[in-house]
C-alpha cells in the first residue's frame, strides 16, 4: 500500500522568488518575502515545475524537496487517487504575485494541446485579490464574442484592449481563468494564484516594453491562435459568500477546489472524507495549526501543506484572519 509510510508533519517550503520585468515591492513589504534583488514579481510557494522544486523549510523534513517527499510517501502525502493519476508529479503550483506594472496579455493551452506541444499539463488557474491600488484592474476575457479575424486585426493594430473585458478590482475579488481565456494582471494588484503545475504561457501582447538591455520579450502569436477561446461571458468575476469559522467554496473544477475560511477563535478540521493533500494560504491576519504535539504559525503571505494522512487538526486565530483552503476532489 502507498500509505504504509505515514507522514505526520505539516509542511512549509522556502519561497522561490522570481524576478519579473513587471514586479514590485509588495511581496517584500506586505508579505515579508526576503529578497536581496530588489523588486520581485512572484513567490512560488509550492512548486514541482522542472528546475523549480520546492524545499521543506520546517521540522524533521527540513531540506527535503517535494519530489523526494512524493517518492517516499506517495499516496500518504498527496492522496491515493491523486498518486495513481499523477504519479510522482505534484499537480498544483501555488503562487503570490505582485504586479507593479501590468503583466503581458496572455493565455494558456488546454491539457491536450499542452501535452502535444510541450509535454506539459495545461494551465487552468484562479486569482484571489489580496490588495489592489485605487483603480487597479484585471483583464479577463472578451467584451463580446469575436472572430479569429477580428482578434487578429486588433492585435495587429495594437488595439487589443478595445475588445477585452477590463474590471477594476479590490480585496477579496476572485477570478477563475480556464485554459484559452485571454487575461492579464493589471498594475497595482497583489494576488494569490492557484493553478495546474505548468509554466506554459502564450504571450500575445506585452505593451511594447523592453527589458533593461533594450530587448522585447518573445510573443507567441501563432501558437496562441489555436488555443484562444473567442467566446465571451456576461461577467467573469466569481460570486461567492463566506461565513465566519466555516469553509465556503469559491471555485471548484476538475483540477482543484478552493474554499475561503474566515476565522477567529478555534476551529476543528476533519478531512477524513478527502483523499487529497490540503493546502492553506493565509491571505489575511495570522493563524496557528495544531496536530498532536506540533504547532505551525501561518502569517499573511505564507503557505502550508497538510499531507493526506493528517485528517484531524485545529486552526486558531486571535484576530480576524482569512485562509484559502485548496485540495483536489
Amino acid at each position: 500500500m502507498f500509505n504504509e509510510i505515514k507522514i505526520t508533519q505539516f509542511l512549509k517550503f522556502d519561497p522561490i522568488l522570481k524576478d519579473k520585468i513587471w514586479g514590485g515591492s509588495k511581496l517584500s513589504s506586505l508579505l515579508g518575502k526576503k529578497s536581496t534583488r530588489g523588486d520581485i514579481g512572484e513567490s512560488w510557494e509550492i512548486s514541482d515545475v522542472e528546475n523549480d522544486t520546492s524545499i521543506v523549510s520546517n521540522g524533521a523534513l527540513k531540506g527535503v524537496d517535494l519530489k523526494e517527499l512524493i517518492a517516499k510517501f506517495k499516496g500518504g502525502l498527496v492522496g491515493e487517487k491523486i498518486y495513481k493519476h499523477f504519479g510522482e508529479k505534484f499537480p498544483l503550483l501555488i503562487k503570490f504575485i505582485d504586479a507593479k506594472e501590468a503583466l503581458s496579455i496572455q493565455l494558456h493551452p488546454h491539457d491536450a494541446l499542452a501535452k502535444k506541444r510541450h509535454n506539459s499539463f495545461g494551465k487552468t488557474e484562479m486569482w484571489y485579490v489580496m490588495q489592489a491600488d485605487v483603480k487597479a484592474n484585471l483583464i479577463v476575457g472578451f467584451q463580446k464574442d469575436v472572430t479569429k479575424q477580428e482578434y487578429t486585426q486588433h492585435l495587429e493594430n495594437k488595439s487589443l484592449t478595445d475588445i477585452l473585458n477590463i474590471d477594476e478590482v479590490g480585496s477579496g475579488d476572485v477570478y477563475f481563468i480556464p485554459t484559452g481565456r485571454v487575461h492579464a494582471i493589471g498594475a497595482g494588484v497583489l494576488l494569490a494564484e492557484i493553478q495546474q503545475t505548468s509554466d506554459i504561457t502564450y504571450r500575445v501582447y506585452d505593451w511594447d516594453r523592453q527589458d533593461s538591455d533594450g530587448n522585447f520579450r518573445d510573443l507567441h502569436t501563432e501558437e496562441a491562435l489555436d488555443a484562444i477561446d473567442f467566446t465571451s461571458k456576461l461577467s467573469y468575476k466569481t460570486c461567492y459568500s463566506k461565513e465566519q469559522n466555516k469553509p465556503s467554496e469559491i471555485v471548484s473544477c476538475p483540477y482543484f477546489t478552493t474554499n475561503i475560511v474566515p476565522i477567529k477563535g478555534e476551529l476543528s478540521f476533519n478531512h477524513s472524507e478527502k483523499d487529497s493533500f490540503v493546502i492553506y494560504m493565509c491571505v489575511k491576519g495570522k493563524v496557528r495549526f495544531s496536530y498532536a504535539d506540533q504547532n505551525e504559525e501561518l502569517s499573511m503571505g505564507e503557505t502550508l501543506l497538510v499531507p493526506a494522512t493528517i485528517n484531524e487538526f485545529i486552526i486558531e486565530s486571535k484576530e480576524d484572519s482569512e485562509i484559502l483552503e485548496v485540495y483536489i476532489q
